[in-house]
């Protein structure tokens, strides 16, 4: 699924950082009556939209395939993976044009992350297996989408199979998860994130006011939501509302104060409106936040590589290895970068290096053909099942960065 935010892309050199506090004091006052303006509702707007509801065609073909044949939690959590991906199925496929509800994946047989997290969940639940929402740490990627950069969070499905045992599918690309980060979520948290990821598609169509409406909603249900505070924001500067917009990046900080994104979108704010000098100070919390940011070094590392700057890309990937050392990719960075200077020995043992890592935790990458894996309490990834795996992605907008 996806969550929209303000801010720089790995072109801009603005990174997201897993869990690093931002050094930054503000001289900003909360307004409650800005506040109250801000949402403005007491109410869900949308209470006719469930995400996860099934329609009866669903029910019934899920019911005709399953409903004789349960035979234990296990196989119904495997057979689940088949009916959804096999290609003599639905044979859903990875789409990241529009998030749908449950019943809207079935139909349309693609969807993103959280949508098809949507349809998992309401089926698991419907034949009778525990299934539950969590949210993991991805490396952090953007996809630009017109002045927009849209940064992609991750989302998953998660149930128990016993006292110990439990299983974790995702649906998406080939994605790298960062270890000991999974956090479960409610069914309303969940409903935020979806009435979010409509805001942010409303913004990347040029729709302001319904975008407005969505991430209200979004925030009505989750106000702790910073990602949500900080596409209000990007809501409110397209909408010509400099004191909401200003307010709500605020906001967004103040929920979470590692939100880069919101401490980069008010650099811009401030820019434009032609504070300099608050502008520069945010700017210089934010740069020197980058380096201290792993994920910073390595995106402009694989921008040098790209750029066939390879003793620059070899100097970036040696200093995100320095900030983080059991990233696999930040090591087949290094082993390119070698390789491409003709070090062949070190690209080798820097590819060995990332081999390991991957071997030592399987349970923290996901390759994209093992989709589903089970694991023991007691024992991480003693056994997992192979088949297809059920990822929700969150989104946030974010402007792009200066160059």
């Amino acid at each position: 699924m996806k969550i929209p935010v303000y801010m720089a892309s790995l072109m801009g050199g603005l990174l997201l950082a897993g869990c690093a506090a931002i050094d930054l004091e503000t001289d900003y006052v909360f307004d409650p009556a800005l506040y109250a303006r801000a949402v403005d509702q007491d109410s869900d707007r949308f209470p006719e939209i469930d995400p996860l509801h099934l329609d009866s065609e669903v029910k019934r073909w899920l019911e005709e395939r399953l409903g004789d044949k349960r035979r234990g939690t296990e196989f119904l959590v495997s057979a689940l993976q088949d009916l959804m991906y096999g290609p003599d199925h639905l044979h859903i496929q990875y789409s990241d044009a529009k998030t749908h509800t449950a019943t809207e994946v079935f139909h349309a047989r693609e969807g993103n992350c959280l949508s098809v997290m949507n349809l998992y969940v309401a089926m698991a639940r419907h034949m009778g297996l525990n299934a539950s929402f969590q949210t993991v740490e991805v490396q952090p990627s953007w996809d630009r989408r017109g002045d927009l950069l849209v940064v992609s969070q991750h989302i998953n499905a998660t149930g128990r199979l016993g006292p110990k045992r439990y299983y974790v599918v995702d649906f998406t690309p080939e994605i790298a998860l960062q270890s000991m980060t999974e956090s479960a979520i409610s069914d309303d948290k969940a409903r935020a994130l979806y009435f979010n990821n409509l805001g942010v598609e409303a913004l990347v169509a040029g729709d302001d006011a319904a975008a407005l409406a969505y991430i209200r909603n979004a925030l009505f249900i989750d106000p702790a939501n910073s990602n949500a505070w900080n596409n209000l924001g990007t809501a409110y500067k397209r909408l010509g509302d400099g004191d909401l917009a200003e307010f709500a990046y605020h906001y967004a900080f103040e929920q979470d104060n590692t939100n880069a994104t919101a401490v980069n979108n008010l650099v811009k704010f401030y820019r434009g409106r032609g504070e300099d000098v608050l502008a520069r100070r945010y700017e210089h919390v934010i740069d020197d936040f980058n380096q201290r940011n792993p994920f910073f070094h390595y995106g402009r590392g694989s921008r040098a590589l790209e750029a066939g700057n390879f003793e620059a890309a070899r100097a970036y990937f040696r200093r995100a290895i320095r900030l983080k050392e059991y990233e696999p990719d930040f090591h087949l960075g290094l082993a390119m970068a070698y390789a491409r200077l003709g070090e062949i020995e070190r690209a080798r043992d820097a590819r060995d290096a990332a081999e390991n890592l991957l071997a030592a935790s399987e349970e923290i990458y996901v390759p994209s053909d093992r989709r589903l894996r089970i694991f023991d309490r007691d024992s991480i990834l003693r056994t997992s099942s192979a088949g297809l795996s059920i990822q929700l992605r969150g989104n946030v907008v974010v402007e792009p960065g200066r160059p």
